[in-house]
């Protein structure tokens, strides 16, 4: 009997937090370092909010509330979900939580076992796959293709689909890719579900990045297509559209009143509730007329910081980049890159015990930030299972656009720098 169970080894990470040690230890050297690493907003939480939360305090509404949600909050994103969706929605079926990250988990606790598939979109965002081998279930990652802008059709999804799908994540806006559906492609997405799944299959439709599109894109959800309306969960937060990824207020819409009960359970044997007065500033922000002028300000300087960080990396020999049309990531080809600097012949050459733990993109990622003071991710950061052809890197533009530029001409010297990524691979730290 050892001090771990056997499943405490079967959940995964979020690369994006194991990088903030490296970062702080270079920091600590007192190096440089161009954080394009964490999804997070460089924007304060809007003002009316801020006071808001804190009037709540001073309220004293700091106590234990309603384990699913405080009913003023639950109203104001059943109203927001059914004016956007036009669906109909209602707050007996709103479950809070704290954060966009819980309902992952718990959905997939609560539908799946052994036997059961998890479908999910490769590229995504990494906690979709870590948590399938946790709960016993069988994975069954889609790799999304750049020469379809990495969204998903419904002929690739059928590929996959089985007698044992269970839960399908679908994430539009997505992470890392900022891959965007039409009204089209969620109809044949909703069609082919409905007609090649069991009646009780799910639809996790991560929804986090709803406010952040670029060139006049509207989010679609598929939730909107009446096939697959009481098969969908809608999640989605506050962390991303009001800059708040400390307040950790997130919700999901769920098809029926019985399965929001299920999880209001949980969320007291996890967590018995989530802060109240935190609640109360998100009820708020989606109410407020002041939200929408707060969110677009944010998105411009997102889309100007698009365009520029684009514009550069494809002025790298060896980069290629789409430019994205949502989220406040870019998703770069790095693999002429990879080739131009020796990646993929320094990785081929590494003791055979080694390899599995890293990746040619990975090389280049801790090249780029030992070396020229660049955090990015990896491409699987973003999905491990079947990544090895795939050679990406995700940069965060949610940093300051000064920073930006620099971190750009840090990248195109990199990219020069042969002899610099030689050394560095003979000193043999930091390959993974």
């Amino acid at each position: 009997m050892g001090l771990y169970s056997d499943r405490a080894g079967l959940i995964d990470s979020e690369n994006a937090f194991k990088v903030g040690p490296y970062i702080r230890a270079l920091e600590a050297q007192g190096r440089e370092v161009i954080k394009c690493n964490i999804g997070e907003p460089d924007f304060p939480v809007p003002a009316f909010i801020k006071e808001e939360v804190k009037r709540q305090i001073d309220l004293d509404n700091t106590h234990y509330c309603d384990p699913q949600g405080l009913p003023s909050l639950r109203a104001a994103i059943a109203k927001q979900i059914a004016e956007t969706r036009g669906v109909a929605a209602e707050a007996e079926r709103v479950v809070v939580f704290p954060g966009g990250k819980p309902p992952i988990g718990l959905c997939q606790q609560t539908y799946c076992g052994p036997g059961d598939e998890v479908v999910y979109p490769s590229p995504g965002f990494p906690i979709y796959e870590s948590f399938v081998p946790y709960v016993g279930a069988t994975p069954v990652p889609i790799h999304l293709k750049e020469e379809n802008e990495f969204s998903l059709s419904a002929a690739e999804l059928a590929t996959v689909l089985t007698a044992r799908t269970k839960l399908i994540f679908l994430n539009f806006p997505s992470n890392p890719t900022g891959g965007v559906a039409s009204p089209e492609q969620l109809a044949e997405l909703a069609r082919l579900i409905r007609s090649r799944c069991r009646e009780e299959v799910r639809i996790f439709s991560d929804e986090i990045y709803e406010h952040i599109l670029f060139d006049g894109e509207r989010h679609r959800s598929i939730i909107s297509c009446p096939e697959v309306e009481r098969n969908t969960i809608i999640v989605s937060g506050a962390s991303k559209s009001f800059a708040w990824t400390g307040g950790r207020i997130g919700w999901a819409l769920f098809p029926t009143r019985e399965e929001a009960e299920v999880f209001k359970n949980l969320n007291i044997n996890y967590f018995s509730c989530t802060a109240a007065y935190n609640q109360e500033g998100v009820r708020l922000g989606l109410e407020s007329p002041e939200a929408p002028a707060a969110i677009r300000e944010m998105v411009e300087t997102f889309r100007m910081r698009r365009d520029l960080v684009v514009a550069g990396l494809n002025a790298v020999p060896g980069i290629r980049c789409l430019k994205p049309k949502a989220t406040f990531y870019v998703f770069p080809n790095v693999e002429g890159l990879c080739r131009d600097l020796g990646i993929f012949d320094a990785y081929e050459s590494l003791p055979a015990q080694l390899r599995p733990r890293t990746s040619p993109s990975t090389l280049l990622q801790m090249f780029l930030l030992f070396v020229h003071g660049v955090a990015t991710l990896d491409r699987k950061s973003f999905g491990r299972i079947g990544a090895e052809p795939y050679h990406y890197l995700r940069l965060s533009i949610a940093t300051g656009t000064e920073e930006l530029k620099k971190g750009l001409a840090r990248i195109a010297e990199a990219a020069r720098d042969r002899q610099g990524f030689r050394r560095f691979v003979d000193a043999g730290e930091h390959l993974f």
